[in-house]
């Protein structure tokens, strides 16, 4: 382990520089070890981080702000909540780094109000830390809503909005909070951050692929032995990460990768497909996301379980544009219909129509994300769809599907 190496509980800013240090100081040299190591960013879209940094350094007249997002609205994901709960300092550590890098004059760690335990753990830490020569960082809470982390959104909500996503196509490196040159970064990758400055490119590609170095977190969820968040190895295989956590509780019935925004696998494809982030997409058309595998349990069904997602995205969308409002909702009521075997094929040719209507027409990612998924569970169980078509029943109407997520929240504040 690397990310969660060290006590098995919260790590105290003592035990932390015990084990690994003070803070390394650096400038905008570091910029370039980012690019050697080839971190990507571990938020979902795995954009090189480097890259990022550089467009705000380029903008940034000692005005520059950073923002830690730990908003996590992925239902099935938990992999920001533990990190910040056992290694803050590292996280924070990430930050400052970013802060010197950038000429930032603000750092801001942005929450969702939804886990008192990192909450705790968040204090505690910048408790400890004001005794170091570092800049101050406020802590931003917002509404658990699942577009609350689009990067849009946070830096809305860190400009005193709401937390809705923007509509403007203007950079956040060119203008972010308060118009600021504005680097939003994933709490995980901060911490990948903090462990090159202290260890090298080298040492980071140790572990990984030439295109997806180092670990990993990856939440597994649904039917496996031991569900949680564990770090791994991004040039292992998803098969191989399974059997080290214990295997499957029943036969698989299929799986979704990357989260509510990712895709569905049959379970023949279980065994075969890598971790690496680029393989996965070329040559498996597959997202690995934000670290998120969900197996369904022998008797699940993946058309179910799909359109229980949908209609969750389609409540928690922001509602400001048509493909959100009218189109994942109609989405949502015919894929009902199908999902419990009382639909036709005419419903699958709106739903079809519909998919296509609503792509690519939305103020933010959140449509496409939605539909990208149905499409995926569509196309890869479609000889069992025509199941449900034909009227006939289906058992994973009534089985345990993935771990549901809560009522749709409230405001957006």
């Amino acid at each position: 382990m690397r990310l969660l190496a060290g006590p098995r509980g919260c790590e105290s800013l003592a035990e932390h520089e015990k084990r690994l240090g003070p803070r390394p100081r650096v400038d905008d040299g570091f910029i370039d070890v980012l690019r050697q190591s080839g971190l990507r960013g571990r938020g979902g879209a795995w954009f090189p981080t480097w890259r990022k940094w550089a467009a705000v350094r380029e903008n940034s007249e000692r005005n520059a702000v950073v923002v830690v997002n730990g908003h996590e609205g992925e239902p099935l994901s938990g992999k920001d909540r533990v990190l910040l709960q056992l290694r803050p300092h590292l996280v924070i550590d990430g930050a400052m780094l970013a802060a010197e890098a950038l000429g930032a004059s603000e750092v801001t760690l942005y929450l969702s109000r939804s886990s008192r335990e990192t909450d705790h753990a968040v204090r505690r830490a910048l408790e400890e830390r004001a005794r170091l020569e570092e800049p101050p960082m406020g802590v931003e809470r917002t509404a658990h809503r699942y577009v609350g982390g689009e990067s849009s959104a946070v830096v809305s909500r860190a400009s005193g909005g709401q937390s809705k996503p923007r509509f403007t196509l203007v950079r956040m490196a060119d203008k972010g909070v308060n118009d600021q040159p504005t680097l939003v970064q994933n709490a995980e990758t901060m911490a990948h951050a903090a462990l090159i400055a202290r260890y090298g490119p080298a040492w980071f590609r140790q572990l990984g692929t030439e295109a997806s170095p180092g670990t990993t977190l990856m939440t597994l969820t649904g039917n496996v032995k031991r569900p949680g968040v564990y770090e791994v190895d991004l040039g292992a295989t998803i098969a191989g990460v399974v059997r080290d956590v214990g295997g499957t509780v029943s036969p698989p019935a299929g799986a979704l990768l990357g989260g509510y925004f990712g895709s569905w696998l049959s379970p023949n494809a279980l065994s075969t497909l890598p971790l690496d982030v680029d393989r996965l997409r070329s040559a498996h058309s597959a997202a690995f996301g934000c670290g998120i595998l969900a197996l369904l349990p022998q008797g699940g069904c993946a058309i179910v379980e799909s359109t229980r997602i949908l209609a969750y995205l389609a409540a928690e969308s922001s509602g400001q544009c048509g493909p959100c409002v009218n189109g994942l909702a109609a989405l949502a009521d015919t894929m009902q219909r199908v999902a419990t075997s009382s639909g036709d094929f005419g419903d699958l040719d709106r739903v079809t129509r519909w998919i296509d209507m609503v792509n690519g027409r939305g103020a933010c990612h959140h449509p496409d994300g939605a539909v990208g998924q149905l499409q995926s569970a569509l196309t890869v169980f479609k000889e069992h769809l025509h199941t449900h078509l034909l009227g006939h029943s289906c058992h994973g109407v009534r089985a345990v599907g993935f771990p549901q997520p809560p009522a749709p929240g409230e405001g957006w504040k």
